[in-house]
Parts: C-alpha cells; structure tokens; sequence
C-alpha cells in the first residue's frame, strides 16, 4: 500500500509528517493509494476538496484540536491499521449561486453550505424545497444545509439535529431565528432541491459559504446533494464515524 502524507502548516502536524515520513516512505499522491491528513477537521476537509477529483481514499489522524472526521495519532503499525480501516463513501452538496451582479458561483461542500448576513441588518430569506415555497420570509442572521457528516459541527453549535450516517437525510437549519422565531428547522429527503431567495439582497447583503469557500452579495442559491460525486473516508473499526456520531446523540 503506497502512503501519500500531507499536513496542515503548524507545528504538532508538521512534527507529525516529519515523524511519519522517517518511519514509512511518501509516494507522490498521483500514484498513492491512500492520503494520511495530518490536522485538525478543517484541514481534513481541505484535503478531502483536494483528493475527491483523483478518487484517492483519505485517512485522518488527529493533530489539531477537536478532530471529529480524523482518527487517533498513533504511528505505530501504520499499513496495518489502514488494511483493517472501514470505508465511509460521502457524498458532497453542490451548491450553485448567483450574485447581485449577476456572476455565477458554484462550490462543493462535504459538511455544510451555509447563509450568513453581511451587515448589522438581519438577512431576510425565502425558502423553496422542491420548487415549493415552504417559508415566504425568514428573518434571521442565516441559515444552512448540512449532510449527515456535517450534522455534528456548525449545525449542531446552530441547535439542528444530529443525523445518523446512513439516512440519506439533510438537515435545514436556522442560525438565530427573528421571525418566526420559534422555527426550528426542517429534515429534507437527500434527494431534495432547497432554493433560497434574499429579499432586498443589496439593503440586506448576505454571503454563502461551502465548507471554506465564500461567496458575497448573494442573490439567490441552489443546494442539492450530488450523487455523481463521492470521497472515501476510512476509520479503525473501533472509531467509525457512524458509531461516533450515534454517540454524540448521548452525550450530556
């Protein structure tokens, strides 16, 4: 098995690919088999962009802080623990927008794309699923689509539910609700098309941002799951993502 590692640019990870690659010989990721990102989750999902197109599996060991998607650092026995990890096959949202001044934006997202309000104005928002208004006008400072993988970060902190890996469900959450205020959000089909409009988007201007990639002075938004597109993401059997976000339900 043929190992390319990458590390995000600060120290403990940077200590960790030095240690890695004294122990285990680095191939160039075009003939890799596997990508061990050495981070935290944010330079895991950068990786995760980077690797898709190339159809490269990735393992994570954790070197940053929270390390939710990544699995422990340990560097002993290293091709054994990636002949016994178990595969996660995600698939990203495509999120296409359209600015003010009328430039299309298109991006893909592996945890969430989410609406946020630009100014000290609250952002106003229509809400089509399915090309069905479902809310005339929600008032708030954003709201976002998460996939299952995603439901335990921002949309969690954002008070949207935590979605089992498997339930080709997508979770629609409100940050900061105005009116109507005690809209909590609604779980969607995977398979469903959430269009949202900005009502007055130059008196109220709103960005979108897709896992890192931000866009401003939106207009509209379209947000789909894309089943053309995939990642695989392995973890030891003993921290499967599925079971570690089925016991993130638990925790008090």
């Amino acid at each position: 098995m043929k190992f390319h590692f990458t590390a995000a640019d600060y120290p403990l990870a940077q200590s960790a690919l030095a240690e890695l690659q004294r122990l285990y010989p680095s191939h160039p990721i075009e003939s890799a088999d596997v990508v061990v990102a050495l981070g935290g989750d944010g330079f895991l999902l950068h990786t995760i962009h980077r690797c898709m197109p190339k159809k490269i599996a990735v393992y994570g060991m954790n070197r940053g802080s929270v390390g939710f998607l990544l699995n422990p650092y340990r560097v002993d026995n290293l091709p054994d623990r990636l002949a016994r990890a178990q595969s996660v096959t995600l698939h990203p949202l495509r999120m296409s927008a359209i600015d003010v001044n009328g430039t299309s934006h298109e991006a893909l997202a592996f945890n969430e794309v989410s609406l946020f309000r630009q100014t000290r104005q609250a952002a106003k928002l229509k809400i089509m699923v399915d090309g069905v208004v479902r809310m005339d006008e929600l008032i708030c400072d954003g709201v976002l689509v998460c996939t299952p993988a995603g439901s335990t970060a921002y949309n969690l902190s954002a008070h949207g539910p935590i979605i089992p890996l498997s339930s080709d469900i997508l979770a629609l959450t409100p940050i900061s609700a105005f009116r109507p205020r005690r809209w909590k959000g609604a779980l969607l089909p995977c398979k469903a098309k959430v269009v949202i409009d900005m009502i007055d988007p130059k008196k109220r201007p709103t960005s979108v941002v897709a896992d890192d990639m931000e866009f401003r002075d939106i207009q509209t938004v379209e947000i789909r799951e894309d089943r053309k597109q995939s990642l695989n993401l392995l973890f030891d059997p003993e921290n499967h993502l599925e079971e570690r976000i089925l016991q993130e339900q638990f925790q008090p």
